[in-house]
């Protein structure tokens, strides 16, 4: 008989937007005349920048001719926006990553969760920070890397707090680990990491012979100079770390699906006997096989915010993004709440004091607003919620006098 994979049934809830959608729903259901507001998940709601609508364009009609047409491209992607990205994303910020290394993709959520099939599916010791993007953990609970769950923890797992007495960005572990997520600009908390702090982290896998998986989606939302903008500006991180990247949240892309993965070729794993294998050749070899690529009008877009003009336009977008982030924290702290995020990320981490889904129900059904429970995000998320400043000036603005309102 046909078996299941039954490293499903661990998983402890569906998925929380799922869940998340459900109770939406069932408001929506009960009341169609109240509109909601929704400041919940983190998809975008500004249109595409002109560049890259004339580039979509460009490519369709390219596609549309016999001399230009193009089929199949290359599964690591072409090489005019590998070459843009090395020299837009890395070259200007000093770090030697080459257009060869760069994998472009149709999403950082995707890779996240595929690159895990090239390591091992037992004995792999992982480090996840707690709360954290759900896929993180429930990907690897899918490829059995992880025990069952116990008071709202999967067994076999190293978990990284996140809370107030660290600012949300968690301290190293005291034993070894061997696949470490981190995230920054941080997905919920918006929280990010020093220089100094992630120099640590990357001694820490040295020493560990450990790999680093970094999660740098947001990246187009740092204001502060001081902040690194990828993993790579560590001196040796690129012996120990794979940075993902998306145009998702950086352009507008998350209906269009562009991102890319950066697997430096000094980047080395082992197998059961101790021998060194290239990570990059792996990662090639599972692209290679089960993957056909980006479309090419997409991939022209995605190059296009690499010109001056997409540049202005790209800032243009994240500068509007951050401003309607601004506009909640100070609404959010002038009612008496902590709050971190909302300037150098796109969402706003709220200490609630209480239940995150009863303030998460308290909002939908007092005020007409989706936030985002923190308990979604693991337990250390209890207590919080996360609000987006994905939306238009007028529904952010709407939707923090409702709050107030529901508040009072």
């Amino acid at each position: 008989m046909i078996r299941i994979n039954e490293n499903y049934l661990k998983l402890k809830a569906s998925y929380l937007f799922a869940d998340i959608s459900k109770r939406v729903s069932a408001y929506v259901e009960a009341n169609p005349d109240k509109p909601i507001i929704r400041l919940g998940i983190g998809d975008v709601t500004e249109p595409l920048p002109d560049v890259c609508v004339k580039a979509l364009h460009q490519g369709a009609d390219e596609l549309s001719k016999r001399e230009s047409f193009k089929g199949y491209g290359p599964e690591q992607g072409y090489k005019f926006l590998r070459e843009a990205i090395a020299a837009g994303d890395y070259a200007s910020r000093d770090c030697a990553i080459t257009a060869d290394e760069i994998f472009v993709s149709d999403g950082a959520k995707c890779d996240s969760a595929n690159i895990q099939e090239i390591f091992a599916e037992d004995g792999l010791k992982l480090a996840i920070p707690d709360p954290v993007y759900p896929v993180y953990i429930d990907t690897n609970v899918m490829a059995g890397r992880t025990g069952p769950n116990v008071d709202q923890r999967y067994q076999g797992v190293t978990y990284l707090d996140c809370t107030p007495e660290n600012n949300y960005v968690p301290a190293i572990p005291t034993e070894p680990t061997d696949l470490i997520y981190l995230c920054f600009p941080n997905n919920p908390t918006g929280a990010v990491a020093t220089r100094e702090q992630l120099a640590a982290w990357v001694a820490y896998a040295k020493a560990n012979q450990s790999i680093i998986l970094f999660d740098a989606a947001y990246v187009a939302f740092i204001r502060d100079e001081s902040i690194p903008r990828s993993i790579y500006e560590i001196p040796g991180a690129d012996e120990v770390a794979i940075e993902f990247r998306s145009f998702s949240k950086t352009a507008g892309f998350t209906g269009t699906r562009c991102a890319y993965t950066v697997v430096p070729k000094k980047l080395q794993a082992f197998d059961s006997t101790g021998q060194a294998h290239s990570v990059h050749a792996l990662w090639n070899r599972r692209q290679a096989t089960k993957f056909n690529g980006v479309s090419y009008p997409v991939q022209l877009a995605a190059a296009a915010i690499y010109s001056a003009e997409g540049q202005a336009q790209v800032k243009e977008k994240t500068d509007f993004y951050l401003e309607n982030a601004a506009l909640i924290r100070t609404a959010m702290t002038d009612l008496g709440f902590s709050c971190v995020g909302g300037d150098n990320a796109p969402y706003i981490w709220i200490n609630t004091g209480r239940d995150s889904w009863e303030f998460f129900d308290l909002l939908l059904n007092k005020a007409g607003v989706v936030c985002t429970p923190g308990a979604g995000f693991g337990t250390c998320g209890e207590g919080h919620v996360r609000i987006s400043a994905f939306n238009s000036r007028a529904n952010v603005e709407k939707a923090l006098k409702r709050i107030a309102e529901a508040l009072a």
